[in-house]
């Protein structure tokens, strides 16, 4: 679900972000030689300057880098994969040049000018050959030779000096023609790649034939797994709106969950979810996930599209507005796909949505206490089937913490023998070092705590928790870091339902605990606790 960028020394980080490649899973050799075709000598390429080699007249739109056999429907992923390939090496050398022009180095520098000219005037020829590119990007890409030799002039003349007071100017001048160098090339590659998303998009809107749409779609797919920049790209594009389009086709029914699988990846920007109001996205997915005769597969991916729309994340609230229009029957939806679940991550997706939706507005969790949710939420929590991941516990226990800030929420959690559920789930460890797997079991030990804490408000709540022995369990959270993965949130929480606890019994707590963890304010017995170093004894 969506990322900020970072800040930039220069524009060449945000290249980076956006060239991220798949891994490619072939034997270390293979990888090597596949390299090896992007990572040229500059001797080879200056004695060659970067001439490309005749391409076969029955392959005219392949990539000479692309590799043999890439035709049809692949050469457009081979098109996009040699471009961000090549746009890593130079996006690598422009960072090195920036460093080595820092530190002064300035042999360095002119060979990384070199090397910079040389890999982007093969980029730029190679890229010629395959496709006709549109007058924009040929606009740019005369600038960006033009600034590149620039570049090895203006660096090969301060080989030639010690003055200082000169290589002090010179240095000033290279870098503002670096920068240069950096904006152009990244704008030349968002254009490419606006390019090669336009024929996957075309492949997607005037292909008859489902399997070539799959191909595309699966395309698109795999790019908006490089990150947000090549997503927002995508979206300007007008991809969201080709692939609902498809999802609106009876004969296509067998690409809908393909699809809304990439509309959720794509809405993970701005630019997404705008593309998706336009074409009054949400109201079409209500009507997916309300059709009982949708497969559960297509429910699912319109499920993982609210998840993402509904992401706290997303600074931009406004294409909620035609989301509440439809709550109730969403959310009805979305519980009954919690119920119905074949499979832990059918029910994770609904769950998800459901979590986030819980967020931003309490007539949602008033719905779903109608709806008798408390009961689904926690029988699903006992089926190992549907709720068999940390993941899926921390949107279960996420819709319970939000829940419970209502009153008679406290009731159904007391029927369905909801505080023993919590203590469980207080309880969650990691089953392997995925760091992942340990942050959402952090989330899982702190939402439960936060629950426990709001339900014992109410005196039979504290009781039942209390018989249960949750105020040993809370104890050991607080006083052992190890118990908790050293988590602060978790440390907040668990300090919290201890304090509700005893404020309700008193003499449920040992007099050294209340001493220590109740009688001080809550940031003194945090900074007792946070500071505990775990005994082994």
């Amino acid at each position: 679900m969506a990322t900020p960028q970072s800040s930039r020394q220069s524009s060449y980080s945000s290249i980076s972000g956006k060239i991220r490649m798949h891994a490619i899973q072939v034997d270390s050799v293979q990888r090597w030689m596949e390299d090896l075709r992007h990572m040229t000598e500059v001797e080879c390429m200056c004695v060659l300057q970067s001439k490309p080699i005749g391409v076969d007249e029955d392959a005219p739109g392949e990539l000479i880098v692309s590799g043999a056999g890439a035709i049809g429907q692949h050469v457009t992923r081979d098109n996009l994969q040699t471009l961000l390939k090549r746009a890593l090496v130079v996006s690598t050398e422009l960072g090195k040049m920036f460093q080595r022009l820092e530190k002064g180095r300035w042999q360095r520098v002119h060979s990384t000018a070199v090397r910079v000219n040389c890999h982007v005037r093969s980029l730029i020829q190679e890229y010629s050959t395959a496709r006709n590119a549109p007058p924009e990007m040929q606009k740019y890409e005369k600038s960006l030779l033009e600034k590149c030799m620039e570049l090895n002039v203006i660096t090969e003349r301060c080989l030639h000096t010690e003055d200082e007071y000169f290589l002090k100017s010179m240095k000033e001048a290279i870098h503002e023609i670096l920068t240069d160098v950096s904006d152009s090339f990244s704008h030349m590659i968002d254009m490419a790649l606006a390019n090669e998303i336009q024929i996957l998009i075309c492949q997607i809107e005037d292909s008859d034939n489902v399997f070539a749409i799959s191909t595309a779609i699966s395309n698109l797919l795999s790019l908006t797994q490089d990150g947000p920049q090549l997503c927002s790209i995508i979206a300007k594009e007008g991809a969201v709106v080709a692939l609902l389009k498809i999802c609106r086709q009876d004969c296509f029914s067998s690409l809908y969950a393909q699809a809304l699988r990439t509309v959720a990846s794509i809405c993970c920007v701005e630019e997404g979810i705008s593309q998706l109001e336009k074409v009054d996205g949400i109201l079409f997915l209500a009507d997916i996930l309300t059709d009982s005769t949708c497969a559960e597969g297509t429910r699912a991916e319109a499920a993982a599209v609210m998840a993402q729309i509904t992401s706290p994340h997303h600074t931009s609230t406004q294409h909620l507005a035609s989301f509440l229009e439809s709550m109730q029957d969403i959310v009805t939806a979305l519980i009954n796909l919690c119920k119905s679940a074949s499979c832990g991550e059918v029910f994770l997706l609904a769950s998800a949505a459901l979590a986030n939706i819980t967020f931003f507005d309490s007539m949602a969790c008033e719905i779903l206490l109608q709806l008798n949710a408390v009961h689904i939420l926690l029988q699903a929590c006992r089926d190992r089937q549907r709720v068999d991941t940390p993941y899926s516990k921390d949107q279960v226990v996420t819709i319970l913490a939000n829940l419970s800030v209502l009153e008679q929420c406290t009731a159904d959690v007391l029927e369905e023998k909801g505080v023993e559920q919590l203590l469980v789930l207080l309880n969650e460890k990691p089953s392997s070092s995925s760091p992942s797997e340990s942050a959402a079991c952090e989330r899982v030990q702190q939402k439960a705590a936060v629950t426990l804490a709001r339900l014992s408000r109410d005196p039979l709540v504290a009781q039942t928790a209390i018989q249960l022995k949750a105020v040993p369990r809370l104890i050991e959270l607080c006083r052992s870091p190890g118990e908790r993965n050293n988590s602060d949130s978790v440390l907040v929480a668990c300090l919290a339902a201890l304090r509700r606890l005893a404020a309700e019994c008193p003499d449920s707590i040992g007099p050294s605990d209340h001493q220590q963890l109740i009688k001080p304010r809550l940031v003194d017995s945090f900074l007792l606790c946070s500071n505990m170093e775990e005994s082994f004894v």
